[in-house]
């Protein structure tokens, strides 16, 4: 496989360089930029709005051009994640927990830099990654089962304990509200309605982008409906923009390691990169030496999220379009595109459409090199966005946050939820409740649910396949120790804060 990699790169490169090409990459992944920034538009919402003009493109060029949106909204995610704490997708709400304070203590410029820094390297791993090892991977995907999907999911949940600064006691806490949340609505198994009290508009759940704009964009507004500036940031130079070499040193690591677990996690379908964001800014704040440094402007807090969420975007086309498992809606639209021009995806399709499948894999690079050309010289104007008095720009947040919310869905109840939910976000900031572990409690909850009950089905009920089946009891082993660990540590801070005051 290997001997045959250079002559498919240089296939892949003649298609991915042509004028059209370019043309179609260069549209896709400015637009997803900018549908990044705009909080509440969505990656999802544009691409289906788009999707009517990839009938009459080349299938090659058109999946080209999707999937510059997919990935370009993942860099604009995090600029409006960092300057206004606005996730502008659900997987840049973690570069909010650390970015947003970088942006108020003048370092906006910085956490801008190396989270796209960041993000081309994670892309980076994900491309190589599917370059390299796209078959024997997503034949290591197919092998979990059911047992093993669950017990990976607990790990998530477990990790969502410690990414707050607050009590473990209360992200735990928050991680059950949002299993329960996510729960809502219809159970396909039983075709049975749950938690909706008779609401018509409950019945397909909670909308996840109501509940996370919600949470984290008109949450933030009410926070900060007082504050008349959001900083005072003075000139941009490129000098400004760098990162200084404390930040530079502890950036490397995070990097590699959220390379590798977002490009494990992107091969996982139906995990992606909201998940995979999470489990790196868990493993980097549980590993690093001054845990207590994040949520107050740690820029580890911004390149590891950040680069494993990129990561995750690539690595999430290898079971789409080796498998023809889309892990996600978006890749759903990928998958629905193929299908429409004639093209099955599947084992198959690197032999049967070696020049599609190249052509999009090396556009993948030409995509991501445009992105760090078009936001590093950009950084400057983003960050002056700080500038503008917060009495003028909330509204206008608002207005946004609205108008996406209702283009997801074509709904005034979600609008409604998204109002909600920003009601609850800023009663629970005002509490020390923290939404992330809600977030990822909302997203990982259903899967888990359904993964459980597959695995009892196939068992005939018995919990034995949990811990019988070897990957299932390494993932149960590791959640167990993580919730142990985090236990302990919450034990020796308390008594290391004790002993003085006894003295």
């Amino acid at each position: 496989m290997f001997n045959e990699l250079l002559p498919n790169m240089m296939l892949g490169l003649s298609t991915a360089l042509t004028f059209e090409n370019l043309l179609y990459c260069f549209l896709g992944v400015s637009l997803g930029t900018l549908v990044g920034v705009i909080p509440g538009v969505g990656t999802l919402a544009t691409m289906s709005m788009l999707f009517p003009i990839t009938f009459y493109l080349d299938p090659t060029t058109a999946i080209i051009m999707l999937a510059g949106i997919y990935y370009g909204s993942a860099y604009g995610g995090t600029i409006a994640a960092i300057l206004l704490n606005l996730p502008g997708e659900p997987s840049s709400a973690v570069a909010c927990l650390d970015g947003y304070p970088m942006a108020k203590k003048g370092r906006a410029g910085a956490a801008l830099f190396m989270a796209t820094v960041g993000s081309f390297f994670g892309a980076g791993a994900g491309i190589l990654l599917m370059m390299l090892f796209s078959q024997p991977l997503t034949a290591l995907a197919l092998s979990f089962g059911p047992a093993e999907y669950f017990s990976f999911m607990m790990v998530g949940l477990i990790a969502a304990s410690v990414i707050s600064d607050g009590s473990a006691v209360k992200s735990i806490a928050m991680v059950l509200v949002g299993i329960l949340l996510g729960v809502a609505g219809l159970d396909v198994q039983t075709g049975e309605t749950r938690f909706t009290f008779g609401m018509v508009e409950l019945i397909d759940g909670i909308s996840l982008v109501a509940l996370a704009m919600g949470l984290f964009g008109i949450a933030e507004v009410i926070w900060s409906v007082h504050q008349t500036t959001i900083g005072n940031i003075g000139r941009i130079t490129l000098r400004s923009m760098l990162p200084t070499r404390d930040e530079l040193r502890r950036s490397w690591m995070p990097i590699a390691r959220g390379s590798g677990i977002g490009s494990f996690f992107g091969i996982m379908p139906g995990v992606g990169p909201s998940v995979s964001s999470f489990i790196s800014y868990a493993a980097e704040k549980r590993v690093a030496r001054e845990p207590e440094r994040f949520g107050k402007g740690a820029i580890e807090g911004v390149v590891a999220p950040e680069t494993a969420n990129n990561a995750a975007n690539q690595a999430a086309f290898i079971p789409t379009m080796v498998l023809g498992i889309p892990g996600s809606a978006t890749m759903a639209l990928v998958l629905g595109l193929l299908i429409i021009h004639g093209i099955t995806p599947g084992p198959g399709m690197m032999k049967e459409q070696p020049e599609l499948f190249w052509g999009v894999v090396m556009s993948f690079w030409v995509g991501n090199i445009l992105l760090v050309i078009l936001n590093i010289p950009m950084i400057g104007i983003w960050v002056r966005l700080l500038t503008i008095p917060y009495h003028l720009l909330y509204p206008a947040i608002v207005m946004f946050i609205c108008i996406g919310v209702y283009s997801a869905s074509s709904s005034i109840f979600d609008v409604f939820v998204a109002l909600i939910f920003g009601i609850i976000g800023y009663g629970g900031r005002v509490l020390g409740f923290s939404a992330a572990p809600l977030l990822l409690g909302f997203v990982l909850g259903p899967l888990m649910e359904q993964q459980f009950r597959r695995a009892m089905l196939l068992s005939r009920g018995s919990l034995e396949v949990f811990i019988t089946r070897p990957m299932s009891a390494a993932f149960i082993f590791l959640a167990v120790a993580l919730l142990v660990w985090t236990i302990w540590s919450m034990y020796r801070r308390r008594k290391s804060i004790a002993v003085p005051s006894v003295s």
